[in-house]
């Protein structure tokens, strides 16, 4: 097996990617990875995305075999989608703090108090979760989702407080009830640490995921007049890379987990992409590493299953998101 160094662009790194395509290959695999993933493992991925675009991707791929670079609720969703496809994660522990939010008996209790509301759950979610609910959504589809529903319906929102009070905003629908559950990386970008970033940076762009803490004082300092409306982009990972795209600006401060930077400075080496908290690290998305890719691919580590009555009930929530609005960018 070959040695993998911990810097991308060595030697060994290289023989380290030589080795995973050929072995992948081999096995008929694809490799997905998350935006979130190290930078080695975005880079040696057949697709890297967010979670909108990599569920599309695991429902269409022809491989027999799909290695998911991300966390378990991410596989379980590209085994949902692709019931017939061996589902492979590097690292079984790759959890998600807010998909530990709820869980299925949280969501038949709360929908017991309100039973003709539709159930909107966030794609963070175990499958057991999604397999209580309605509908499915991403950051980047969630607007799109609650406008599905008619406007008479109560909806309950999961798991995401801040993702469900953005949406609340921008659709100005009242009638949604929000679980506060929330991503201990996103809400650690509060909105003081945004404030001082801001203010320290007057001429550079900011892009908030709607998850942050932060999101709800982003849209203050806009509709204050502190920052120009201009500036100011509340936006999904998919969202970024295509801003990132287009963007002449000299510098953008990014609120979101670190490795997202990564496929930023990739698609505009002219800009300069900071960190508005260069701490808000996913150590659950940074379990996946080099060597353990590898040995997932060499030895078939870790398969996961979901019982087939749970798959059956979640994939028509996930389905559904997945045909509400249809941009090639865009998700989780």
């Amino acid at each position: 097996m070959a040695t993998v160094t911990a810097s991308a662009g060595t030697p060994n790194l290289r023989e380290w990617a030589e080795e995973v395509r050929a072995l992948a290959e081999e096995r008929d695999a694809v490799i997905l990875a998350h935006n979130y993933q190290r930078p080695e493992i975005q880079d040696v991925a057949h697709h890297t995305g967010d979670s909108l675009a990599l569920s599309r991707l695991a429902a269409q791929v022809e491989a027999s075999t799909i290695v998911f670079c991300g966390v378990h609720f991410m596989a379980e969703t590209a085994k949902i989608l692709s019931p017939d496809k061996t589902v492979l994660l590097p690292d079984p522990g790759a959890g998600c703090s807010l998909a530990d939010t709820i869980t299925a008996e949280d969501v038949r209790a709360w929908r017991a108090q309100y039973p003709d509301a539709v159930v909107v759950a966030y794609v963070n979610t175990t499958a057991a979760v999604k397999a209580e609910t309605d509908i499915c959504c991403t950051s980047s589809n969630a607007a799109d989702v609650i406008r599905s529903i008619p406007e008479d319906r109560e909806i309950l929102f999961l798991p995401d407080q801040f993702l469900g009070a953005h949406v609340k905003r921008v659709t100005g629908r009242e009638n949604i009830h929000v679980w506060m559950g929330e991503c201990h990386v996103h809400a650690g970008i509060d909105g003081h640490t945004l404030r001082e970033r801001v203010a320290a940076e007057p001429d550079a762009e900011v892009y908030v995921h709607p998850e942050c803490g932060c999101a709800t004082s982003a849209l203050y300092l806009v509709g204050s007049g502190a920052v120009p409306q201009e500036r100011v982009k509340v936006l999904s990972t998919g969202g970024m890379l295509t801003a990132a795209e287009r963007t002449s600006a000299g510098k953008v401060l990014i609120a979101t987990e670190t490795g997202m930077l990564h496929q930023l400075r990739a698609a505009n080496p002219h800009t300069v992409f900071e960190p508005v908290n260069p701490r808000a690290e996913c150590h659950y998305m940074k379990m996946i590493t080099a060597e353990k890719l590898l040995t997932a691919l060499r030895e078939g580590t870790t398969e996961i299953t979901v019982e087939e009555d749970v798959a059956a009930r979640a994939r028509s929530s996930v389905e559904r998101m997945i045909a509400i609005g249809s941009p090639s960018r865009g998700g989780e």
